[in-house]
């Protein structure tokens, strides 16, 4: 899953669920979850994501809805590989961005 967001400081929960096709509750479910995602709240108790947040929702995504792990093994897997897991993930998200990019060449062919 490739994540359309523009590239701002902050974004609002609706934004963020609207690019990962998923309800607002369950990004507030997964901050509870993770300790990774502690979106700021302005005085309204609206929550803002950086872009931090956004790169770990995406890899607690991958994990939980691509991958198939459950909310207790997503935590551990992040827990104790986070910095291999990020890297991986890292790596596949640009190789689909390639793969993308070239199935549009050979369409266009």
């Amino acid at each position: 899953m490739h994540i359309e967001l523009p590239e701002k400081r902050y974004y609002g929960i609706g934004e963020v669920a609207e690019a990962f096709d998923v309800n607002t509750s369950l990004l507030r479910f997964w901050e509870k979850e993770f300790d990774v995602i502690q979106p700021k709240k302005n005085a309204k108790g609206n929550r803002k994501f950086t872009p931090n947040d956004i790169k770990n929702l995406e890899l607690i995504y991958h994990l939980v809805k691509e991958r198939g792990f459950t909310l207790e093994g997503a935590k551990i897997h992040l827990k104790e590989n986070k910095h291999k897991t990020l890297d991986n993930f890292e790596i596949i998200r640009k190789l689909e961005t390639v793969k993308a990019e070239l199935q549009k060449i050979k369409d266009n062919l």
